[in-house]
């Protein structure tokens, strides 16, 4: 990739490091044509690698459903696009060996883009079909639509999700060739390996180099590791197939995948139990987990303890290993690899894992997150706050339910149980809230010294004023200079909440649909929701007043009155 990607790329450079790998016995090229430094140069990859395999038989492998606009990596896993992307590649590389869906798009169905897939091995665009980045769920969801060759992953020592995850497993149980990307975990990967010890010694006893003995681990696993090389002398280096003893792999398996760190404690049976508590961000773990927390149970919480899920298990291990009997975890745990080093401590402590479901939707932990912001901060947190601070911001949710697994028995389980956490009811006062933009006044760019309401807005809020209505109004991308006209105006008070964040993937929490505006109007003003109005117009107004619990009027239906 970084052949192509590099700002200071050299073609001639690229040429020498592919013909130096291919000299030296790799027979096996993995591409994509998003490999590439923006949409304009799409395929610069493929040409590479179409020039350096000339007369030589050699297995490519290449990618589509990406795409580089200015440069970003963007999915498109749309059956037209993949159709005529992968056509394109065929022309640039003469023969696809292996295709594969580069990344889950998490606006298209996957059985779209599986489909799309199999009509191109069936059509014999390309000879053999598979996925990219997944997990044993999406896996099992492609396969009930075709047979797939090859699964792409990343899998490294300091990576071994899919390992953990059982998608290793249910690939060798189905004959599914796994492609193994980033096999060294990175820049920051390859440092860790070169002051290894346990490497150092494996390499030294071997005749080889600690990369070549973590290449050599990763095919024992059953993978092909992909090393990126992009110097000759690495390029040969990855060639170099080293041959790893019984001892070199129990010792490798030990040092990478292990987890628990004492010997097994003495069982006793019935009496111990290990519970995770899982589910979305802000779907309710916490307050389940600290009711069983006052009934005894330790509690392990990453967001408390900080590190990382693995090291939690670590911890799980050595409290087990102390004598604790009930431990709880509510972490979100949303994949079988995340999962997975937890079953795999109490197993070995002979203790039983019981599973809780926390089955909340995405509307209401959206509004369950903004409710505990609030309560931290006073207020809705700026993009930059929400990474400084930590806190859960929207596109964490998102990515939860893209990557979310169901915990399924075969995981180890004792029992899996699906909870729903449902929020205490608030009491308050009723308001009138009103999306401003196009509703209330009109025109963009709205001028103070020219501000337009639409006819009948204002006899309309003055009866809900005269109602015992508090009236607050919602916008997007105005300056507070309005509030005051608007006051003028309309003349009874009103509240005014805007968000200010530029459009695109949401980065906040005051964009509608989400509630964020909403909740912050109750918190301020002692508001009831559930007794309040949203008039407003189309499906960002109407995603808004749900989540918030809002009733809502389309003010296609006319601007409602007062009961």
């Amino acid at each position: 990739m970084r052949l192509s990607t590099a700002k200071d790329r050299d073609d001639a450079r690229s040429l020498a490091v592919l013909s130096a790998a291919l000299d030296a016995g790799v027979d096996l090229l993995d591409t994509a044509d998003a490999y590439a430094q923006d949409d304009r140069d799409v395929g610069h990859n493929e040409q590479l690698i179409a020039r350096a395999i000339a007369g030589r038989s050699v297995h490519v492998v290449t990618k589509g459903g990406l795409v580089r606009p200015d440069g970003t990596w963007v999915p498109n896993g749309r059956a037209r696009h993949l159709a005529a992307a992968a056509r394109a590649s065929k022309e640039r590389l003469g023969a696809i060996d292996l295709y594969l869906l580069h990344a889950v798009d998490p606006q298209v169905p996957l059985t779209t883009s599986v489909r799309a897939l199999a009509k191109l091995r069936e059509d014999g665009i390309v000879r053999a079909i598979g996925l990219s980045n997944v997990g044993v769920h999406q896996l099992e969801q492609a396969l009930a639509i075709a047979p797939l060759d090859a699964v792409e992953v990343e899998l490294s020592p300091w990576h071994l999700d899919p390992l953990r995850g059982g998608l290793l497993a249910a690939c060798k149980q189905r004959n599914i060739r796994v492609l193994a990307h980033r096999p060294f975990g990175g820049p920051a990967g390859v440092k860790r390996i070169a002051r290894d010890e346990v490497l150092a010694q494996i390499a030294t006893r071997l005749g080889a180099t600690p990369y070549e003995i973590v290449l050599a681990w990763l095919r024992q696993l059953g993978t092909v590791p992909l090393p990126g090389a992009t110097r000759i002398e690495t390029a040969r280096s990855a060639a170099h197939v080293a041959e790893l003893d019984a001892d070199a792999v129990t010792a490798l398996d030990a040092h990478f995948v292990a987890i628990a760190e004492r010997p097994r404690a003495a069982a006793h049976a019935g009496e111990r139990e290990v519970l995770i508590i899982m589910g979305m961000p802000a779907a309710g773990k916490t307050t389940l987990a600290l009711d069983y927390a006052a009934r005894g149970y330790v509690r392990l919480n990453r967001d408390e303890r900080g590190g990382t899920l693995l090291e939690l298990a670590r911890v799980l291990d050595r409290e087990l290993a102390g004598g604790a009997n009930h431990v709880v975890l509510d972490n979100t745990y949303g994949t079988r690899a995340l999962r997975a080093p937890v079953v795999e401590v109490a197993k070995r402590h002979d203790v039983a894992v019981r599973c809780l479901v926390t089955t909340t939707s995405l509307e209401q932990a959206q509004a369950n997150a903004i409710a505990r912001m609030l309560e931290l901060h006073g207020r809705l947190l700026e993009p930059a706050e929400l990474r400084k601070t930590q806190t859960i911001a929207p596109t964490t949710q998102f990515r939860y339910r893209r990557e979310y697994e169901p915990p399924g028995a075969d995981e180890g389980f004792a029992t899996i149980e699906e909870i729903t956490f449902t929020p205490r009811a608030t009491a308050g006062k009723p308001a009138l809230v009103v999306e401003l933009d196009d509703l209330v006044w009109t025109g963009r760019p709205i001028r103070v010294d020219h501000l337009e309401l639409r006819p009948g807005v204002r006899d309309a809020i003055h009866r809900w004023h005269a109602a015992g209505y508090l009236i607050a109004g919602t916008t997007w991308q105005t300056s507070p200079d309005l509030d005051e006209a608007l006051v003028q105006q309309l003349g009874v008070p009103i509240v005014i909440a805007r968000c200010r964040h530029p459009a695109g993937p949401p980065v906040c929490w005051c964009r509608k649909p989400l509630p964020g505006l909403a909740l912050w109007l109750a918190k301020q003003h002692g508001l009831d929701l559930a007794r309040s109005i949203h008039v407003g117009k189309g499906a960002a107004d109407r995603g808004f007043a749900t989540r918030a619990g809002l009733t809502y009027v389309d003010i296609a239906d006319g601007f409602p009155a007062p009961a």
